[in-house]
């Protein structure tokens, strides 16, 4: 019974400490939502502790973090690097590197975009120029690799491949953007790389695909340059299209965010939202507006019945803070000229990472917005989608990553 207890304690120790992974981009379920806030979430008067830094390279790519450590994407000359770092220490564990020749065609950062997709013991990154690889967790060896943007003719648009891949059971779904191929999403075998299906006559977007359900039928919506749409993962079968985007100098780069039978859709450039409802074989768009959200990459967060996220981009004027019923398009409250962020919904509390590097907690309210801290963690822009484990909180800016403990003092 003593040795019973003992091994129940242990497994309870476990998950406790390791329960808080963020294994993908937006945490567990790409929705920026942690249920509960750990105990004493915060930071003390000085401001959150330190726990390590190191440097970033270039690219926009945030961190995954899984089982205690951190792995970390980015590029340092001509060469795409993967680093896992421990978590608490920043004690790096392992790398792997990969040569790149990228060059965009508009801003300077040549490094990559997409957030590392972590699945059992497979690590899964795509590359800024379509690179696509598998890695053996824990030692970092490659298992698999492939060349999406040359075998099937995809463009790599105005910054790179930015659409971080989607792990559904044992296949691995891409937005390559090979519409000449119909291969605008291809999926691939976690095990082996082998093309399993291949769809679509979609160019790329930079937003990244998530998995919901309706009536019983798993569906895989991915929002691509022009469209969106609803696929059954595992055979690539369309069940739903609805236009959303424009053609020009724009892109789709928010994560499509589901709200029951409903979806919720935003970007900038004048295109505004879209409100729709869905299920295994249709959808129909219910209202779409360019008020009162038009979020250039960063996706808002459920509360209530409400969203809440930014109205604006991060390279204009300073964008608005708004807290709206995507039904209505009804405005809650308003926070004008706050700066664009990241938002992440921790329990009754929101951490919001804006891109001037200040970090700010606030209440997770329809009423009102009230801010309970706010400090400047790091300098110059911070446009990295922010990764947190618990307590635990990375960041990056264009030369450094910073892992910091919101931890208040009792």
């Amino acid at each position: 019974m003593i040795r019973l207890l003992l091994f129940a304690c242990l497994l309870c120790f476990s998950q406790s400490t390791y329960g808080a992974d963020w294994p993908q981009i937006l945490g567990p379920d790409r929705n920026a939502v942690v249920a509960e806030a750990p105990p004493n979430f915060g930071w003390s008067k000085d401001g959150p502790n330190v726990l390590w830094r190191s440097p970033a390279g270039s690219g926009v790519a945030g961190a995954a973090i899984v089982e205690g450590t951190a792995y970390l994407f980015f590029r340092v000359e001509d060469e795409e690097v993967l680093e896992a770092r421990d978590l608490k220490s920043g004690q790096l564990q392992w790398t792997q590197k990969f040569p790149t020749s990228f060059q965009p065609r508009i801003m300077p950062d040549d490094g990559p975009l997409c957030v590392p997709t972590v699945k059992g013991d497979r690590i899964v990154l795509f590359g800024a120029s379509g690179g696509l690889r598998c890695l053996e967790r824990k030692s970092g060896k490659v298992l698999w690799s492939r060349d999406t943007h040359e075998e099937y003719g995809a463009d790599e648009g105005y910054f790179g491949a930015g659409s971080s891949p989607l792990v559904v059971e044992n296949l691995v779904l891409v937005n390559v953007g090979g519409f000449r191929q119909n291969a605008g999403v291809v999926a691939f075998d976690l095990e082996t790389g082998k093309t399993a299906w291949q769809t679509g006559a979609w160019q790329a977007s930079y937003a990244a695909p998530i998995l919901t359900q309706a009536n019983g039928q798993s569906i895989a919506i991915f929002c691509t340059r022009l469209e969106t749409v609803g696929l059954n993962p595992k055979t690539g079968e369309v069940l739903f299209q609805t236009p959303f985007g424009a053609r020009g100098p724009t892109v789709n780069g928010a994560t499509p965010v589901v709200r029951g039978d409903h979806l919720f859709l935003t970007a900038s450039y004048n295109i505004g939202s879209v409100w729709a409802r869905f299920d295994e074989k249709s959808i129909e768009v219910e209202r779409a507006e360019l008020d009162p959200m038009a979020s250039q990459y960063t996706t808002p967060v459920p509360v209530g019945k409400s969203l809440i996220g930014c109205d604006g981009r991060q390279d204009g004027p300073a964008a608005d803070l708004v807290c709206f019923d995507p039904a209505t398009g009804d405005v809650h409250w308003r926070e004008s000229g706050f700066g664009y962020a990241t938002l992440i919904r921790v329990g009754d509390k929101l951490l919001i990472a804006k891109t001037d590097g200040e970090v700010v907690l606030a209440k997770a309210s329809e009423d009102r917005f009230q801010i309970l801290q706010r400090t400047s963690v790091l300098d110059g822009v911070t446009r990295a989608l922010p990764a947190l484990s618990g307590n635990t909180l990375i960041l990056r800016n264009e030369q450094e990553w910073i892992c910091v403990q919101l931890l208040t003092e009792k």
